[in-house]
């Protein structure tokens, strides 16, 4: 598929022009991390460590996915399209947004990728360098010292999981919020990667690449991530 943008009638939402926002690898890696998340927090409830470690090399492959793909991703997946100064974030709060605001990432909403990504990435790599003494170890556990270890153990099985819970949860709160109250669906174009940009709303806005050859490219990206995922995975005895 390679629509851009097309021309969208009026509908229950007004009228605008349907714009690629979300290209396909961006939608799923985000639908990808939120299965494997939910997996993660199951399984490491439930204490079923293999599977837990598999998905958390998953999630090692996708988060290093995505900061590749925030550098050369579409449009809107760049970092650089939702790293807000503090005036913006101030500015959205106020109700006086700037238009581009409300096609991407909000303020709100950038703040809230950039701490989901951070809290995962710090719970992954705590896992890699965590030992239960037990049953499961990490696989990069005979790398660092025994003061590593036991600082990683400590944070992943306590405060570092708590977060990811209440990360999560405040997530889903929030997409409930702007579909309840504030009337903006948030669901939707990360499904179809189209939004319906309102005349005047950001002018020409200019929508995310998104065909054949962004996502072979995309491939490749992150079957090199996985390789790593998987030498990683690879150290563990």
């Amino acid at each position: 598929m390679t629509d851009s943008s097309v021309a969208a009638p009026r509908t229950a939402f007004g009228t605008g022009t349907a714009t690629r926002v979300w290209d396909l690898p961006t939608r799923l890696f985000h639908w990808a991390l939120a299965i494997a998340v939910i997996g993660l927090i199951g399984t490491g409830l439930n204490g079923i460590m293999e599977w837990h470690f598999r998905l958390g090399y998953a999630v090692l492959a996708l988060l290093l996915f995505r900061l590749a793909w925030g550098f050369v991703g579409g449009r809107w997946s760049r970092f650089a399209a939702f790293v807000y100064r503090p005036g913006s974030v101030v500015a959205y709060l106020r109700g006086k947004a700037h238009p581009d605001h409300l096609i991407g990432h909000n303020p709100l909403g950038a703040l809230s990728v950039f701490a989901v990504l951070a809290i995962l990435a710090l719970q992954v790599a705590s896992g890699l360098t965590a030992d239960d003494e037990i049953s499961a170890s990490g696989p990069l556990t005979r790398f660092v010292s025994s003061e590593t270890v036991s600082l990683a153990t400590s944070w992943h099985k306590a405060w570092g999981k708590w977060i990811v819970i209440a990360l999560a949860s405040l997530h889903v709160l929030a997409v409930l919020f702007h579909a309840l109250v504030k009337r903006h669906r948030l669901v939707r174009p990360m499904v179809t990667g189209d939004k319906l940009i309102a005349a005047g709303a950001g002018g020409n806005v200019a929508p995310s690449r998104d065909d054949a050859a962004s996502r072979a490219f995309a491939l490749v990206v992150f079957a090199l991530c996985a390789g790593v995922a998987y030498w990683i995975s690879s150290l563990r005895i």
